[in-house]
């Protein structure tokens, strides 16, 4: 129960999501001493990473959102356009995400979470190998995290 000293709200508050996160992190890099040590390093800091492949007619292919934070390249989405599956795209975007995440920004390592059918075994190919695996998420199925270490 709330006390009458506290309000309850649920609406979406960006502002509020953004000073919590932070607080967040504060919180969790004053209580870890491998946080600590990479306070102010460039790669503390989260950086967002993006790749793009557009077809002829200029209409989006395929790509990848996500970002990198630490020695991490965390793979948000990957996705490639029905009409163009099969023809490697998805493994030129992801090869080009990772290298851009080892020689930019120092990554060591990659994780990504996909459903079991979405591409589970297309990360497999790619070298990366299942750490967790969480069934009924969303129910009837099942959600898998994957890492790699990344050359």
């Amino acid at each position: 129960m709330v006390s009458p000293m506290f309000r309850l709200e649920t609406e979406v508050d960006n502002a509020r999501r953004d000073l919590l996160r932070r607080r967040l992190r504060e919180t969790n890099t004053a209580a870890s001493p491998v946080l600590r040590a990479l306070r102010g390093t460039p790669g503390e800091r989260e950086s967002a990473l993006h790749v793009w492949v557009m077809d002829s007619d200029g209409a989006l292919a395929g790509g990848l959102v996500g970002h990198t934070w630490t020695t991490w390249l965390h793979v948000t989405y990957l996705w490639v356009d029905a009409r163009h599956r099969g023809a490697g795209i998805g493994s030129r975007i992801l090869a080009e995400a990772e290298a851009l995440a080892v020689t930019g920004r120092g990554a060591r390592h990659a994780r990504v979470e996909t459903w079991d059918f979405q591409a589970p075994g297309f990360y497999r190919r790619h070298g990366y190998e299942v750490v967790c695996v969480i069934p009924d998420y969303p129910p009837g199925i099942t959600e898998y995290t994957l890492t790699k270490t990344l050359r």
